[in-house]
């Protein structure tokens, strides 16, 4: 029932003459519900109404498929067409790839780079990868033991 509320509210919105529901109660397939326009009513008679009282008949009984671009309904479909290809395909392409080929992050790539050139240096001298002592102790200048 609320799904027969909100199309009431739907019809409304959209200044649609309401829709009669048949169910299986009043002979229609079991388990089914069928919308049917109330008797006497007809599209054509719907449009005139509008036009009559409007003047202007709502852009959703002139174009069903209406996208909100344009009242013209084939002007609407292809600014519909092109909004969505350039928001949707060109901004997804686009920032895909501006986002693969942004710099280095954190400088992550290149500390690997300098890590296995130094490791291949040390191996070409004969040195242990990692040295016990980082600092030479020679270099090092400590304060004498008597001051706190």
């Amino acid at each position: 029932m609320a799904a027969w509320r909100s199309l009431a509210g739907v019809q409304r919105l959209l200044g649609l003459p309401r829709l009669a529901a048949r169910t299986a109660s009043s002979g229609g397939a079991a388990g089914s519900a069928v919308l049917q326009a109330p008797p006497g009513t007809s599209p054509a008679r719907v449009e005139s109404a509008h036009a009559e009282e409007n003047e202007e008949v709502p852009v959703f009984l002139k174009n069903p498929e209406f996208h909100g671009f344009d009242s013209d309904p084939v002007v609407d479909l292809w600014n519909m067409r092109v909004a969505f290809f350039f928001c949707i395909s060109l901004a997804i392409v686009g920032g895909a790839s501006f986002v693969h080929y942004l710099p280095d992050r954190g400088l992550q790539e290149w500390a690997r780079r300098e890590a296995e050139q130094k490791i291949k240096e040390r191996e070409a001298r004969g040195l242990p990868l990692i040295d016990a002592d980082y600092y030479d102790r020679s270099k090092i200048v400590l304060p004498p033991e008597d001051e706190n």
